[in-house]
This record gives C-alpha cells, sequence and structure tokens, in this order.
C-alpha cells in the first residue's frame, strides 16, 4: 500500500470529523430537527438533501478559496508558507469538529438548543475554514502539477536538443575522419608529387646542360656554315670570272678556226685561179 502524503492525512481527518459529526447529528429526533431548523437556518444547512449540501459545500468553498486568496496576496506570503497555513488551518478545523462533537454528545439530551446551536455554528465554521485550507491545497497541487507539467517539457526540449546535439557531434566526428583519410591521401600525393618534382628538377637540369652543348654545337655550326658560305661565295666569284674567261677563250677560238678557214679558202681560190 502506498504511502499518503500529508494533504492526504489532512483531508482524511478532516473527513473523519465531518462523519463523526453528521453521525452525531443524525441520532437528534425529528421534531428536535424541525425545531433547529425553524430557529436557525444556518445548522438547517446540515440538514439539507445531498444535492443542496454539495451546493451549500460549493459556495461555501468558493468563498473560502477567494478569501485565501485574497490573504495570500494582501500578506504576500510564499507558497511554503501558504502550505503551512493551510495544513495548520486544515488541522484545526478538524480538531475543532471532533471537539464540537464530543461537547455535544456529552451534553447529550441535556444541553440547551443554545449550547447545540453554537457547538453547530462552530462545526460549520470549522468544517467551512477546512475547505478553504482544502481549496488552497487543491490550488497548490494544481499550480505543482502545472510546474510539473512545465518541467517535464523543459526536460523533453533539453532531451531533444541533446539527442540533436549527438547526431551533430556523430556527424561532426564522420567529417573529421572523412577529412583525415584525405588529408593523408594528400600527404601521400604531395610526397609522390615532391618525387617527382626532384626527378623532374634533375631532368630538367640535365636537359638544361643538353641544351647548353648543342647551343654550343649550334654556335660552332652556325660559325662552320658562314665559314662554308664564305668560301661558296669565293668560289661562286671564282667560278664566274673562269666561266667568263672561258667563253672568251671559247670565241676567240671560233673566230680564229674561222680566219683559218678563210684563209684557206682564199689560198685554195688563188691556186685554181693560176
Amino acid at each position: 500500500m502506498p504511502c499518503l502524503s500529508n494533504p492526504e492525512i489532512e483531508i482524511m481527518l478532516y473527513c473523519q470529523a465531518m462523519c463523526l459529526f453528521l453521525l452525531s447529528l443524525a441520532c437528534v429526533s425529528r421534531s428536535h430537527i424541525i425545531m433547529i431548523s425553524d430557529s436557525d437556518p444556518v445548522v438547517a444547512r446540515l440538514y439539507e438533501p445531498a444535492s443542496e449540501k454539495k451546493q451549500t459545500a460549493s459556495g461555501g468553498s468558493s468563498e473560502g478559496c477567494e478569501t485565501s486568496s485574497a490573504v495570500q496576496n494582501s500578506c504576500g506570503l510564499s507558497q511554503k508558507n501558504a502550505k503551512s497555513k493551510a495544513s495548520s488551518i486544515a488541522i484545526k478545523a478538524a480538531q475543532d469538529a471532533k471537539a464540537a462533537n464530543d461537547a455535544q454528545m456529552a451534553a447529550g439530551e441535556a444541553a440547551s438548543l443554545q449550547v447545540k446551536q453554537d457547538l453547530a455554528e462552530k462545526a460549520v465554521q470549522a468544517a467551512r475554514a477546512a475547505e478553504a485550507a482544502l481549496a488552497g491545497k487543491q490550488q497548490i497541487m494544481e499550480q505543482l502539477e502545472l510546474e510539473e507539467k512545465e518541467a517535464v517539457a523543459v526536460v523533453d526540449e533539453v532531451k531533444n536538443s541533446l539527442h540533436s546535439t549527438q547526431v551533430n557531434a556523430e556527424s561532426a566526428m564522420l567529417a573529421f575522419s572523412e577529412a583525415k583519410i584525405q588529408l593523408d591521401q594528400l600527404k601521400v600525393l604531395l610526397a609522390e608529387a615532391t618525387a617527382q618534382m626532384t626527378n623532374i628538377e634533375t631532368f630538367a637540369n640535365g636537359a638544361q646542360l643538353e641544351m647548353d652543348e648543342k647551343g654550343q654545337l649550334l654556335e660552332a655550326a652556325n660559325r662552320r656554315v658562314e665559314s662554308i658560305s664564305r668560301q661558296v661565295v669565293a668560289a661562286r666569284q671564282d667560278y664566274d670570272k673562269t666561266k667568263k674567261a672561258a667563253y672568251k677563250a671559247a670565241c676567240a677560238a671560233v673566230e680564229a678556226k674561222q680566219k683559218a678557214q678563210r684563209m684557206q679558202r682564199a689560198i685554195s681560190s688563188a691556186s685554181s685561179s693560176s
């Protein structure tokens, strides 16, 4: 069986006191009830039907709740002080109701009507005070339930935020792992590129050296070409001169041959004439 809280214990005490009080009133005769209802309408409320009594109790509870709320607002009591005061009121009301019931039972038929009316009025006031305390505790309980709902909502929100943060952290760790793998690959590529750069640099140095050597060879070849070109020019000039001289010699030979032929014909003609 679960343990009862302080408000539940106080409510049980209040209910027990009210039950004892109502049982004692039920023992009074019908004529005495009519007499009391005619003389004091306040006490007559205790003997009303259940539905009317419930409405009366609800009205008293609302009035007590408004009174309690007004007192708390005017005095500026904290929630803890309101709890303590409500508990004290409920306990005092239960004690007053039980004391009134005990006193009424002790008085019995010998007590006067005025004493019974006073005791009944005191019991009614104690019941109203207990109802007001109960209403105050109900208000506190509703406030605590509202705060509990808000706290649960905050906890849920924090859980959702924590879950989102965890997902983001996992995504970040995955991205970090992928970036690290890519970095390692880039390091390998950088090492290979560095080695290739070294080889390329060596090849470039060799190519430069070879180019320098070929440049020197080209320069020497150019000098030789220039020398040969000069020789060709000189040879061509000499060839032209020789060609002209040969042409002149050929012309002179032809001319000499023609002269010789003419002389021979002349001699032949002279011989024939003689």
